[in-house]
């Protein structure tokens, strides 16, 4: 799935210290020859994909047309799932861009697109909760209930 992302960001032990993912190999059934410890440059499985790589994926309507891309995650601290893709809208060269937290169940991966599909029109994008750069939104515990209410999901936390 090349060129899902045009961030700037290298991908999971691509030179960066400490950033490859570790695989103890031994009895994974990786294969002969593979020692426990090796260093695995992986950045992406068929089910799994570093959160480094989903950063900048493009999100996509039903019709196809560009929405705004992925900006970060939100992981639930305490069961490790990801809460929240937030996604980066309008705006130009960072002016006047906002965020857009999509509940995660809201977005399905396109592999022909290369990228998330969310049922929203531009019309209900613009009317969705969003906040700017340096907002703190996330400290009001009510925020996630907007989010997940505006997008007909159940609030799980």
């Amino acid at each position: 799935m090349s060129g899902m992302r045009d961030n700037g960001k290298s991908s999971l032990g691509a030179g960066r210290g400490g950033d490859s993912l570790r695989a103890d190999m031994a009895g994974a059934g990786q294969g002969a020859g593979a020692e426990p410890g090796v260093d695995l440059e992986i950045d992406e499985t068929s089910r799994l994909i570093s959160s480094d790589k989903v950063t900048g994926t493009a999100v996509y309507n039903r019709n196809g047309d560009t929405l705004g891309s992925i900006y970060g995650l939100m992981i639930d601290k305490v069961d490790g799932r990801v809460a929240y893709a937030v996604m980066s809208f309008g705006g130009f060269l960072g002016i006047g861009e906002r965020y857009h937290p999509l509940p995660w169940g809201t977005m399905t991966y396109d592999t022909a697109r290369g990228g998330y599909v969310v049922d929203l029109s531009r019309d209900q994008l613009e009317g969705a909760p969003s906040y700017e750069r340096d907002e703190d939104v996330w400290s009001s515990p009510d925020y996630g209930r907007r989010v997940h209410d505006y997008y007909g999901q159940p609030y799980p936390m």
